[in-house]
């Protein structure tokens, strides 16, 4: 008789049940053997404690069985519990009636793969470490930190309160790639100066030394000190870069470009020296994420490589006052704030009158009271401040966010009248410089390989000049405003501890808008340019110290709107260790630039800021384009350093107005180039508590206007031979520096006296530039000392004088007639006269 259908089935299920718990008979077999057999036949692992088996035997389970049939089996007849992760690992740990126990695994978040010997400390207290699967367990407790690391791995730190004793752990370690140190020529010149393998300078503000005539780490001073860089008038406004214009060369704070550089016009750097943490200066070989400059790059950064504790600190020298102050407002964030004034408000020091002499000598200003001694009446405000403001802000452990502002203003206002055969003349003029400037910044690191940055960023400058004439009743007002803001994007991949890839995008707008507006007779103009350009930017680098090998190139794609033309601009730092004592280096660029400053009257502004800002048309104003080349070798040894450069730079694209003519090309606009190629050299020892250095600058620059009459002749900012020298001593907390500058004098252009009729002169010149000033020459000292009270305060002093034998410099010179006597008139332009300066300032 047929049983039915359902029995068949029960009957079934019977034999299978039967057959999963049926087990060979025989001898028993050590618990260890029976998974070693499992581990073979079904290409698994098992993890336990030796603890949890130790003495354990049982009968095997059948061969046939399934891998789970057989996991079912022993948790049966050994109260253990078994964990099947992905048929791949097998946890064994005892039921939880038993000693519960933490399990987990150690991977790789780069390949998932395990990781053997990864050290796990166990609330500081148990060290344990994983096997070759990545696994590793320890007895359960109430709360347990664990901290794993292993060598080339970021550490990671976890709590197991809550964890569940029968799911096992998976951490993920991220592989640490970290980047090797460049190579760097350290004490370059003055402790906190270096020299990278990119070919930057590196200037650290707060390991600043002492340099001679500098009490204080200002950028823009000290960056004169760097054989190449010259400043033809003594102004921090006029910084020639190898044979460059200022406006040539890009100055950025925090992101942020400023189209400003000095106070008091020129003599002081609007950046506060007790403030820049690192500053980074290329004279070639910039990164393709620098655009917008066809000279040297200034990248000016106020953010700390590491977290620093609260301060506070204040000073006064003659000629301005300031405070910094940087709050902890959490261990994640933090505020800087910076503030510095002008004090000759109310106080005419030494300093500021031998300030005021310089700057103001040959202008509409000092020329008013020119031949007249009747009544004669002046009344002058001058002042300047600048303030910063930084918020930082981390989230979590990847993110942050960073807040930079900034704001300078410079004002000068000036009354003067007389009273010449009973005629009043008076005149009133107004003069005000300033510069806002904002960046955002984020800046993710995705992981150990990949980092993002991006910043938003703003940068407002303004130059206005009115003048109130009484006799012909003219006002006459002039306005200069630029408009500067842009999106920067950058990624970072490290693709190992030696090579590493950035990729970016750049947006840049600049508006640019200058303003005439005369009465009487009445004129009225304003123009206004505004021009937007994209940029991609790609730059690979590798960094082998090992083999002493650093090799960075890089390419900037702009496209400018506008012109909807494209400009590319490859870049390359190249730096080779020959041997352990000499390096190698080359270093070249190409780059374009479409901002510009030019002169159209040399009086206007009342003879002081001439120069006012403008932006390309592609055609009577063409876009600057530059290429640069340099080969060096530095020589380290014994406390001995010696660097060796010669270079050829190039840039297309000037305009006779962007040059400060003051000869027959005052009027004329034509269009052209420079050329220049040169040698700069260093040699520098240092032995005890001194350090003392010798350096010589050889350069031919030349001028090429085609169109021009004399088409070839010798640049306005050529400098033929430089030469510095200085000594300095330090020790403890004393500091003295002594040295000298010696220049050949810069070109000028002498008047054709056998052309000119004396009787009614008009002035017939030479061929420009057909002969030099004087030779330039300077003795500077400066000393400090820095003493700490029983309470921490720390106190500093400084004293500097600067030309210290009181030289009579001659900087310009050139012709005019004279409206008084009808006659040809020299006009001569002097450096400082001998000019002391003394500071003191408190921190804590």
């Amino acid at each position: 008789m047929l049983l039915p259908k359902q029995y068949h089935f029960l009957f079934c299920i019977f034999f299978y049940v039967l057959n999963i718990f049926a087990q060979d008979k025989g001898k028993a077999v050590p618990f260890n053997q029976i998974i070693s057999d499992i581990e073979k036949q079904h290409q698994v692992s098992f993890n336990y404690l030796e603890d949890n088996i130790a003495g354990l035997s049982l009968n095997p389970p059948k061969k046939s069985l399934s891998l789970e049939q057989k996991l079912q089996y022993l948790s049966r007849v050994t109260h253990l519990s078994f964990e099947n992760i992905d048929n791949k690992f097998i946890n064994v740990f005892k039921s939880e009636n038993e000693t519960q126990t933490i399990c987990g695994y150690v991977f790789s978040a780069l390949d998932k793969k395990p990781i053997e010997d990864a050290n796990i400390n166990v609330s500081g207290k148990i060290h344990i470490t994983t096997d070759s699967n990545g696994y590793f367990e320890f007895s359960k407790r109430d709360r347990n930190t664990l901290l794993i690391s292993h060598i080339g791995f970021s550490s990671k730190r976890i709590t197991t309160a809550n964890q569940d004793s029968k799911n096992c752990i998976q951490l993920f370690l991220e592989p640490e790639v970290t980047e090797l140190k460049e190579i760097k020529a350290n004490a370059i010149l003055a402790s906190g100066i270096s020299k990278n393998a990119d070919g930057a300078f590196e200037i650290k503000p707060k390991k600043f030394g002492i340099l001679p005539g500098l009490i204080e780490p200002d950028a823009l001073q000290t960056m004169q000190q760097i054989p190449g860089v010259n400043s033809i008038d003594e102004s921090v406004a006029s910084i020639n870069v190898r044979g460059g214009t200022h406006d040539q060369n890009l100055f950025l704070w925090n992101g942020i470009r400023m189209f400003q550089t000095g106070h008091f016009f020129g003599l002081i750097s609007v950046f506060n020296p007790n403030l820049a943490h690192t500053i980074s200066i290329y004279k070639n070989g910039s990164s393709a994420f620098f655009g917008e400059s066809v000279s040297s790059v200034v990248d000016i950064s106020s953010t700390p490589e590491t977290v620093e504790k609260n301060s506070f600190s204040a000073g006064i020298n003659m000629i301005n006052a300031d405070i910094y102050a940087k709050y902890n407002l959490s261990k994640k964030s933090y505020i800087e704030f910076s503030a510095r004034k002008s004090i000759t408000d109310f106080l005419e020091t030494p300093t500021y009158k031998e300030y005021f002499n310089k700057v103001f000598q040959n202008t509409t200003i000092t020329d008013f009271s020119q031949a007249q001694d009747i009544d004669y009446k002046s009344d002058k405000k001058f002042g300047f401040y600048d303030a910063t403001f930084k918020y930082a802000q981390k989230i979590g452990n990847k993110d942050q966010i960073v807040l930079d502002l900034i704001t300078i203003q410079d004002n000068l206002e000036v009354f003067q009248s007389a009273t010449v055969y009973n005629i009043n003349k008076s005149e009133n003029s107004v003069l005000r410089q300033q510069n806002y400037g904002g960046n955002l910044s984020w800046k993710r690191n995705w992981n150990s390989f990949n980092t993002t940055k991006i910043n938003l960023y703003n940068s407002a400058y303004e130059l206005l000049g009115n003048q109130k004439t009484s006799i012909t009743d003219q006002v006459a007002v002039q306005e200069n405003t630029v408009n500067n803001n842009g999106i920067n994007l950058e990624n970072q991949h490290i693709l190992n501890s030696k090579f590493s890839l950035n990729d970016g995008y750049q947006f840049n707008e600049i508006g640019v808008t200058n303003l005439e507006r005369v009465s009487n007779p009445d004129f009225y103009r304003k123009v206004k340019d505004v021009l937007r350009t994209h940029a991609f930017i790609v730059e690979g680098k590798y960094n082998d110290t090992l083999n002493r090998l650093y090799f960075k190139v890089g390419t900037r794609i702009n496209y400018i709107e506008k012109f909807k033309k494209t400009i590319i601009e490859p870049r390359v730092q190249f730096n080779y260790g020959i041997n352990k004592n000499l390096n190698l280096e080359l270093l070249g660029e190409l780059k374009s630039q479409s901002a510009q400053q030019i002169i159209d009257l040399q009086k206007d502004y009342f003879g002081i800021e001439k120069r006012r800002w403008i932006v390309a048309d592609d055609s009577i104003i063409p876009i600057q384009r530059s290429r640069q080349i340099s080969l060096s070798l530095l020589y380290k040894k014994n406390d001995w350093l010696i660097d060796l450069e010669n270079f050829y730079k190039k840039v297309n694209g000037i305009t006779t107005s962007s040059q400060g003519f003051q000869n027959q090309l005052e009027f004329v606009r034509t269009t052209g180039d420079y050329e220049v190629f040169g040698t700069e050299f260093l040699i520098q020892k240092k032995f005890n508590n001194f350090l003392t250095w010798f350096s010589y600058t050889y350069n031919n620059n030349n001028y090429h206007f085609p169109d021009y009459e004399f088409s070839t002749f010798p640049n306005n900012f050529k400098l033929a031979h430089t030469l510095s020298w200085a000594v300095m001593y330090e020790k403890n907390n004393f500091k003295i520096a002594l040295g000298t500058k010696w220049s050949s004098g810069r070109p000028k252009t002498s008047p054709d006296v056998s052309q000119i009729d004396l009787s009614d002169p008009i002035l017939v010149y030479n061929k420009p530039n057909n002969t030099n000033l004087h030779v330039f020459s300077q003795v500077n000292l400066s000393t400090t000392y820095k003493w700490e009270s029983d309470n921490g305060i720390q106190y500093k002093i400084g004293i500097s004088i600067l030309n210290i034998l009181n030289r009579k410099n001659e900087i310009s010179e050139y012709y005019r007639i004279a409206s008084l006597t009808n006659s040809i008139e020299e006009v001569e332009t002097f450096s400082l006269q001998r000019t002391p300066n003394l500071s003191f300032r408190v921190s804590f």
